[in-house]
């Protein structure tokens, strides 16, 4: 069962979330080891997107803002935070189960040539390392087609919510490689000039 950390002041919406998370097959948790962090804006002392900041220091978890705030800004700072998701309060209980859903999708573990990908798990003849969000969804990519165009990672990852240019591209292969390198597969992504990536 997926534990899903609620962190939310209004008593009342709280245990309304509590509700609907037990419902629906899910452990909703306090504090401690979770899969998910659903995280309110507008927390007294320290603010939900702070607590994001750090929480991002040291964990990956995936995090869906709830909050009464809606405009752009907010939401753009909550993306800048390291959030997944932000969802404006009313929120509807479908979207937001869906929401939820879709960031704990168990991907299928997929294999090639001795690379095993499951989830944000990536192993290599015994050694294992873990992905970022993106670094998962890039490595998938060029693993599921063996050469994929830049261009189309791009827009998989804006599809997948993971808004990123053609920089941020750059960063999340050159940091891939390295990690890949790290369980003995270095050179395993190979840069196709003038499309993209190969096996």
């Amino acid at each position: 069962m997926k534990k899903i950390l609620v962190v939310e002041d209004d008593a009342a919406i709280y245990e309304e979330l509590t509700t609907l998370l037990a419902a629906n097959g899910y452990e909703p948790v306090g504090e401690g080891e979770c899969d998910l962090v659903l995280m309110d804006v507008g927390l007294p002392e320290t603010d939900g997107f702070e607590r994001v900041r750090k929480l991002r220091l040291k964990s990956k978890v995936p995090v869906i803002f709830l909050s009464a705030r809606k405009n752009p800004e907010d939401e753009l700072m909550g993306f800048g935070v390291g959030g997944d998701d932000y969802i404006a309060k009313p929120y509807n209980s479908a979207v937001l189960l869906a929401r939820i859903g879709r960031l704990l999708k168990a991907d299928g573990a997929i294999e090639s040539r001795g690379l095993r990908l499951s989830g944000l798990k990536l192993t290599y003849q015994g050694n294992s390392i873990e992905l970022t969000r993106n670094e998962s969804k890039i490595l998938e990519l060029i693993m599921r087609k063996s050469e994929v165009g830049r261009d189309e990672v791009i827009a998989a990852l804006w599809e997948d919510g993971m808004y990123i240019d053609d920089n941020t591209l750059n960063v999340n292969i050159n940091r891939l490689r390295a990690k890949l390198k790290s369980i003995g597969a270095g050179g395993f992504v190979k840069t196709v000039r003038g499309y993209g990536y190969a096996l």
